[in-house]
């Protein structure tokens, strides 16, 4: 269709060109609503997922800032369990070292002992200590009867091989009591 420019530059206004300016008018005017429609709708629609954008960002930093909070006392945690550990690895270091002092003192005296010849038994004087202080036929059997509780296989701290030395060193001082009451 021809331009506004064009109609008008007739100079001749006739009423078939008043026609077609209305004509054209009218389209112009639809297609500058149709436009102006389109528009409104796009920015409606630009608004609505603006809205949306906004509250997207808002949850994604609350879960952020959570996460932030999250990852805050956990790193706390870690902090205190570390800072646990070392006191523990500490308290190890401390422990081995007095047993080492203990196991030193105990060998001194072991080698004391062995000189002054306090160890009657083959190779296992712990079993004799254990009998240390036994002086009757009634306080052996008590004293007997009290480790094989303690060192019997089937408790905690028991322990096959001492219960088998206790037994051994239980017989030899229990005849060593009976040819003393047979003389």
């Amino acid at each position: 269709m021809e331009n506004l420019e064009e109609i008008l530059s007739d100079g001749e206004q006739t009423l078939d060109s008043l026609q077609e300016l209305k004509a054209w008018l009218f389209q112009e005017n639809i297609r500058v609503m149709t436009a102006s429609a389109e528009l409104d709708e796009k920015q409606e629609k630009f608004e609505q997922e603006k809205e949306l954008f906004r509250e997207e960002m808002k949850n994604l930093n609350r879960r952020m800032s959570a996460e932030q909070s999250r990852i805050r006392k956990d790193n706390q945690l870690v902090s205190e369990k570390l800072e646990i550990i070392k006191d523990g690895f500490q308290k190890l270091d401390m422990d081995r070292r007095r047993l080492e002092k203990e196991w030193a003192r105990l060998a001194a005296e072991k080698e004391i002992m062995e000189e002054r010849g306090y160890y009657d038994y083959e190779g296992h004087p712990e079993t004799s200590l254990l009998f240390h202080g036994v002086n009757n036929p009634m306080t052996l059997k008590k004293r007997y009867k009290d480790l094989t509780k303690i060192f019997h296989p089937d408790n905690v701290a028991g322990d096959t091989q001492i219960l088998q030395r206790i037994n051994r060193e239980y017989e030899s001082l229990k005849r060593e009591y009976e040819k003393f009451k047979q003389a």
